[in-house]
């Protein structure tokens, strides 16, 4: 450990290799990394931002997911919160000028694909939070989408805030209970395959007609969350909501009220004639 001119201290040595294979997603920081073996870090004064550092050594590691590591034994179904996204392609960071050199390798494509899939084993992951995962690319929503119709097992699946805006064509077999609060859905339709939920939080996204929650009626739901949605504010919503789902139990948190079970009135026109 020394001092530069500036007053940060920097590090010697290289970053120890235990370390890189253990982080998958490590940003750029100027800290000093502990351990024996350390990675000298120069500063330099800058007249707008005070102060310009080189790429820590973890810089190269800022792409790669944890399934894309070597020489760990991590499956996907021991992971909670998994950070799924992926990083733009070889062909962007060139575009960028981002490509480097040292960039990690991995043996021919089979065998990546192969242990890639090995590893990210979502097929046994029966609990699974994929929330705030970022989604703003194509290819995003894309690998998004191929972990999700891998989920045949899951049975408690949160997507809190990714920007989602149809899974039908997803299918989660076992699903009991799923978290789509803050997401882009604007109809019923666009839910996935649940035959089993019980459980649904639909809050804060833009689903404004009632009437699709038909689609629901064969499935056991016992709660609902719908607060926040355009449809929240349309006349005698609660009645409605249980008139389409008579086994509902709770409705935005609110356990099923005497007066909910009044039908709601029929919708009639009003009609002024000017003559």
């Amino acid at each position: 450990m020394s001092e530069s001119s500036s007053g940060i201290a920097t590090n010697n040595d290289s970053f120890p290799k235990s370390h890189s294979s253990r982080y998958s997603d490590l940003s750029d920081t100027n800290t000093p990394v502990a351990g024996p073996s350390r990675q000298r870090v120069s500063a330099e004064q800058s007249p707008d931002s005070g102060f310009v550092t080189t790429p820590s050594p973890s810089s190269r590691f800022r792409f790669i997911s944890w399934c894309k590591l070597e020489e760990h034994d991590v499956r996907g179904d021991q992971l909670t919160c998994p950070r799924v996204r992926e990083g733009p392609s070889e062909e962007e960071l060139f575009l960028r000028g981002e490509q480097d050199p040292h960039r990690w390798r991995r043996r021919g494509e089979e065998v990546q694909r192969s242990e890639e899939r090995l590893q990210e084993n979502w097929e046994n992951c029966v609990e699974l939070n994929l929330s705030y995962q970022d989604l703003g690319d194509p290819y995003q929503q894309e690998n998004f989408g191929r972990i999700l119709r891998r989920l045949i097992r899951v049975e408690r699946l949160q997507l809190v805030d990714n920007a989602l805006r149809d899974l039908s064509s997803i299918r989660l077999p076992r699903c009991i209970s799923l978290n789509l609060h803050r997401n882009h859905l604007t109809s019923i339709r666009q839910l996935p395959k649940v035959p089993r939920i019980q459980h649904l939080c639909l809050s804060e996204n833009s689903i404004g007609a009632l009437g699709e929650l038909a689609l629901l009626g064969a499935t056991p739901l016992q709660s609902l969350t719908l607060s926040r949605n355009p449809c929240e504010f349309l006349e005698d919503y609660r009645s409605r909501v249980f008139s389409c789902l008579p086994k509902l139990e709770v409705l935005d948190g609110i356990p099923k009220l005497p007066e909910d079970s009044v039908p709601p009135k029929p919708h009639t026109s009003r009609m002024c004639t000017i003559l």
